[in-house]
């Protein structure tokens, strides 16, 4: 067998320039290893990760109870189909659904959760005839042909159409503009509590509560998409438990494994029956590698603490965030919600992204003028401060070379 050897970054970006559909705008350099919040570069160059894995590695890189789990697991069994029971797959539904409710369906993906919440709205109110459903702009659900027209964003439409018919979309924070857009055909609101790629934006609770309301007036379901809010990136398990709301159906997947392609749907137990055989399926969901590292993540997160300590560096980080806007007038806004942060600027962020790199900070940049961070949740307060102290000196930079 021929042993694998770490190419140069170099190296690497010539691979893939030659086999490698370039679907990605990709920064140059190829990394290799990580631990915690931190990851190596191919050239032994070290970064401060405050945007890991995509929101994936909410535990950080390599976190060690994940690592064994997955250890174990891979060598006694990798993969069944769900033609057979799997006990890892039973336990990890326990786990999220006694801190949430219902029943779980597993697959790999944020994408794959909202297209069968967009399957299971349907069949839940095909009796009826009803099939439309109501998303927000600026939303995002995932890049599937039935999650990107759930996706209320022109631009990620550009090219695709016609899109799948059914979807209207409606403004955050208007309840109006949602009540002018129910009718007979309407099955399902969907929403995220948190619009992440939206750019950190955190719909009022009244909202939410309203749309609750609409919902049970008008025999609709109500869908939360908690793909990034999940599995305690705000400081408690779920979004929606700092709402007052709570949905019929519930998506996730990023961090829920530690890492790990996993996804999930939850949906109360009468809902849930719609979901019935031979109606969807994934042949990888629910895997034993992905469910032992799920229940891992969720152990870590409760033995740890993690809860509590995201809710404490979120006060910590508004703290120093709302400091630093009153000294930069480029600074319009700054939303937090546990350990999702943007900063929104009256100019582009995307820079910010480049110049943070150079000084060995990871950080992303959304919406144009939006500079988000999805740190991990057990980053320490000492590396929490050290990514927002460079956060800071960029900032001061690029306000300076603006006059301002």
């Amino acid at each position: 067998m021929e042993t694998v050897t770490s190419l140069s970054s170099k190296d690497t970006i010539e691979l893939f320039d030659q086999f490698v559909i370039p679907n990605y705008t990709r920064y140059p350099v190829s990394l290799v290893e990580g631990t915690g919040s931190w990851v190596t570069d191919a050239e032994g160059r070290r970064f401060l990760d405050l945007f890991p894995g995509w929101g994936c590695n909410i535990l950080g890189y390599s976190p060690p109870a994940v690592v064994e789990a997955i250890k174990e697991q891979v060598a006694r069994l990798i993969h069944v189909p769900n033609t057979w029971y799997i006990e890892q797959q039973g336990r990890f539904a326990e786990f999220l659904c006694s801190r949430s409710f219902g029943k779980a369906f597993f697959c790999n993906s944020g994408a794959e959760a909202s297209e069968a919440a967009i399957k299971l709205a349907r069949l839940h109110g095909a009796a009826k005839g009803r099939y439309r459903m109501i998303t927000f702009e600026r939303g995002f659900h995932g890049r599937t042909l039935g999650a990107l027209t759930a996706t209320a964003q022109p631009k990620h439409h550009e090219g695709l159409g016609p899109l799948m018919a059914g979807f209207r979309y409606a403004a955050l924070n208007d309840l109006d503009s949602v009540r002018a857009l129910v009718d007979a055909e309407t099955c399902a609101i969907m929403i995220e509590p948190v619009q992440g790629e939206g750019g950190v934006r955190v719909p009022d609770p009244a909202f939410l509560q309203g749309l609750r309301t609409i919902c049970d007036e008008n025999d609709l379901l109500l869908i939360f998409d908690e793909v990034q809010t999940g599995m305690g990136r705000t400081g408690t398990w779920f979004g929606y438990q700092q709402t007052g709301v709570t949905p019929d159906v519930l998506t996730m997947a990023k961090g829920i494994a530690g890492g790990v392609a996993c996804g999930a749907l939850i949906a109360q137990e009468s809902i849930a029956a719609d979901l019935r055989p031979g109606m969807h399926a994934s042949t990888f969901g629910g895997n034993s590698l992905a469910m032992a590292a799920g229940l891992a993540t969720g152990a870590t997160i409760e033995q740890d603490n993690l809860l509590q300590h995201v809710t404490d560096n979120a006060s910590h980080a508004r703290q120093r965030l709302t400091n630093l806007q009153a000294q930069l007038p480029i600074i319009r806004e700054i939303r937090i919600c546990g350990m999702m942060i943007g900063i929104d600027l009256s100019i582009p962020s995307g820079p910010a992204v480049s110049l943070c790199m150079e000084r060995g900070v990871l950080i992303n940049s959304t919406q144009e003028t939006v500079v988000r961070l999805l740190p991990a949740l057990n980053i320490s307060r000492e590396e929490l401060d050290q990514g927002i102290d460079t956060v800071t000196d960029v900032l001061q930079q690029m306000a300076e070379q603006r006059g301002e």
